[in-house]
């Protein structure tokens, strides 16, 4: 049982560097490259605990690898910190593909909607545009309402709720609805884009350490406990 205590360990260690990181982002915007640097060099224990192959070993690089190529386009057109890239490059050396994805995924709607938030609450306020102040702030209120009934889906499992008046409608109105909805969210976000106070640095890496702790304790944890039901980290 000691690769299986092994394993927790690591879980445990990475669980504590992702809070740190998520403090140090808030705090400085910034993410140590110590930190990320720990985080991918201590990658091969995992392997080794959970017993992979060269060849899942060299998977799993691949899968960094092209991580932080896409990351770094990100970076490029000012969409993802430089921190952020590491960090993100890094636990793709942990987690399966599949796992990653997840990870991925709720990182991309947290981020979303922590700075949809945030650019709402900079936007500078104008005589004369009350109307589309509201707009944008509704705006801001649904996206931020969808990202959060977005991870809650994911994490419990449970279908969106929709209104029961949407049941009987026909396909043509609730395409004619949908449409109108995303013209009326573009034309919020060009004006919160548009009277931004400052340009504003999203801390995208307290959504990913938030992603990564979810994926941890939801799916590495459960892997942990398949491979010993099953015999690999016996021993």
């Amino acid at each position: 049982m000691f690769a299986a205590y092994f394993a927790y360990a690591l879980l445990a260690a990475l669980a504590t560097a992702l809070l740190v990181a998520a403090f140090t982002d808030l705090k400085r915007r910034e993410i140590d490259n110590a930190l990320n640097l720990g985080i991918a060099l201590a990658a091969p224990l995992w392997w080794l605990a959970m017993g992979y192959s060269w060849t899942q070993a060299g998977f799993q690089i691949g899968l960094a690898l092209v991580t932080f190529v896409v990351a770094c386009l990100l970076f490029i057109v000012r969409q993802m910190g430089g921190g952020d890239v590491k960090l993100l490059t890094a636990l793709a050396l942990w987690f399966s593909p599949q796992h990653f994805l997840v990870l991925v995924v709720l990182m991309a709607i947290a981020g979303g909607g922590a700075s949809v938030a945030m650019a709402a609450l900079n936007m500078q306020r104008r005589p004369g545009e009350q109307a589309r102040d509201i707009l944008a702030w509704i705006f801001a209120a649904g996206w931020v309402w969808l990202a959060t009934s977005m991870i809650w889906t994911l994490a419990t499992g449970q279908p969106l709720a929709m209104p029961n008046g949407f049941a009987g409608m026909s396909g043509l109105a609730a395409a004619a609805i949908g449409l109108a909805v995303v013209v009326l969210f573009t034309l919020a976000f060009i004006h919160i884009q548009r009277r931004q106070k400052s340009k504003l640095k999203v801390p995208y890496g307290v959504a990913i350490a938030a992603a990564g702790l979810w994926v941890i304790a939801d799916r590495a944890i459960s892997a942990i406990h398949t491979n010993v039901q099953s015999g690999a980290l016996l021993g």
